[in-house]
């Protein structure tokens, strides 16, 4: 899997753990190895623009996901086919902000934000109730996976 990670803010941040949940998010939704992604963590400003710009809404967001080639979920026999997932753009800052409200750590919202951002570029959404509750479903479930993987690993 091709997945590149940028980080243009100011703010340190556990790329790799971001890399290795994007990876196991992508395995897990048979999503073909020669697909690409990217994710790219920016400042408040940046994120506040895309905002404005892409969703016609004030203040910095959390998470936007720009899909490219419409890519949807695989099954264990058929994976998506290659191609261009999209991107993920993550905001520390604002993450860092609902981190401290949910009594958890930043980095576990980035990996909570990267999975959301993973399941709208695979077509996912939350506008309705029987779409938020599939959506958030699989969201959660990939995130026990992972953080059971992580154990594992040390």
């Amino acid at each position: 899997m091709s997945i590149e990670i940028n980080n243009e803010s100011a703010t340190p941040v556990d790329e790799a753990a971001i890399l290795r949940l994007a990876a196991f998010a992508l395995d897990t939704m048979h999503v073909h190895a020669d697909a690409e992604l990217a994710i790219v963590l920016v400042d408040e400003g940046a994120m506040e623009q895309l905002h404005v710009q892409w969703m016609d809404e004030p203040g910095p967001t959390d998470v936007l996901s720009f899909p490219m080639d419409e890519l949807r979920p695989g099954t264990e026999e058929q994976e998506t086919p290659p191609g261009l997932l999209g991107d993920i753009v993550l905001c520390p800052q604002v993450a860092k902000e609902q981190a401290e409200t949910a009594g958890h750590s930043t980095l576990d919202e980035l990996l909570l934000l990267t999975t959301h951002g993973v399941l709208h570029l695979l077509g996912f959404d939350h506008a309705e109730p029987d779409e938020e509750k599939e959506m958030f479903g699989i969201q959660r479930d990939i995130l026990i996976g992972f953080t059971m993987q992580e154990r594992q690993r040390h």
